[in-house]
């Protein structure tokens, strides 16, 4: 069903505003962020059963990701599209993947796939769908897109206690700022946590064999400063702006040091701080 009280159009435009501010500050986190999120591209790829000659397609590509690893896996022989709203986001999967000619990368909604019926062997998405509107469409357009037999296999957020990874800073700027939590059944990080609803809408849009599993992302930050460093990097320029305005800069040494003392908690003996992070892996066949 939709999601109520949204107007699809503005949330959009919306959230692709947000995320082309986004782009430079996610670029340059690319690091810490992929100590997890390479673990997580492999086992998409094992579950969607990525192979030489396939045809891929990438939902929520962002900066190519995992795209760019399944054309590295079809090899020049198949063909993988990513697709995103984020024009700066694409501009970024597409330099990265200049050496990948079998790899394209096109603008365009999650929810009306405008691609071919029947013309993908494999539909990925890596924290990719939890964003849409109306989710059981979402996953019928994926079908639609699938050939027969073919494997959708993505990964969502579980629960927001656990996802450390992302939560904690979400919560200690939400607490300082006073924000109020988001309403229930928008859309959002967390808007696909629960593993049965989750089955159950993906059975509902016609697919079969649905496996819903969770799965550890092994996050790993060098200190707490470094994760305060990635949360400042990976916030939107609204809650910036908020920031700035409450305590006189975005960069505000107190809002930033709260950030870090709330994973002092998450420290091995190393001083190196353990966000491992739950995701719902899902495998479905069209």
């Amino acid at each position: 069903m939709p999601t109520p009280s949204v107007d699809p159009q503005r949330f959009k435009d919306n959230q692709r505003s947000t995320w082309d501010g986004m782009s430079a500050g996610w670029a340059a986190v690319t690091d810490i962020f992929e100590r997890g999120g390479q673990p997580t591209t492999e086992h998409l790829l094992e579950r969607g059963g990525v192979r030489p000659g396939q045809s891929v397609l990438d939902l929520g590509t962002g900066h190519g990701e995992p795209a760019i690893r399944a054309a590295e896996a079809v090899g020049p022989e198949g063909r993988v599209v990513g697709v995103d709203l984020s024009t700066a986001m694409l501009a970024r999967a597409h330099a990265r993947a200049a050496a990948l000619p079998q790899a394209e990368f096109v603008e365009g909604d999650v929810e009306s796939i405008g691609l071919a019926a029947e013309s993908f062997d494999v539909v990925l998405s890596r924290w990719g769908l939890m964003l849409v509107i109306d989710q059981l469409a979402t996953f019928e357009a994926i079908r639609r897109v699938l050939k027969p037999g073919g494997v959708l296999a993505t990964t969502t957020w579980g629960p927001p206690q656990s996802v450390p990874m992302l939560f904690t800073a979400t919560r200690v700027l939400g607490e300082r700022l006073r924000l109020p939590g988001p309403p229930p059944g928008q859309p959002g990080p967390f808007s696909m946590c629960e593993a049965d609803a989750l089955a159950k809408t993906v059975t509902a849009a016609g697919f079969s064999d649905v496996t819903v599993t969770e799965f550890t992302v092994p996050f790993v930050l060098q200190s707490p400063a470094e994760y305060a460093a990635f949360g400042r990097a990976v916030t939107p320029r609204a809650v910036l702006d908020l920031i700035k305005r409450r305590f006189g800069s975005e960069d505000d040494p107190g809002t930033w040091g709260a950030v870090a003392d709330a994973v002092e908690c998450h420290a091995a003996s190393d001083g190196r701080i353990m966000l491992p992070s739950t995701a719902l892996s899902v495998r479905a066949t069209a």
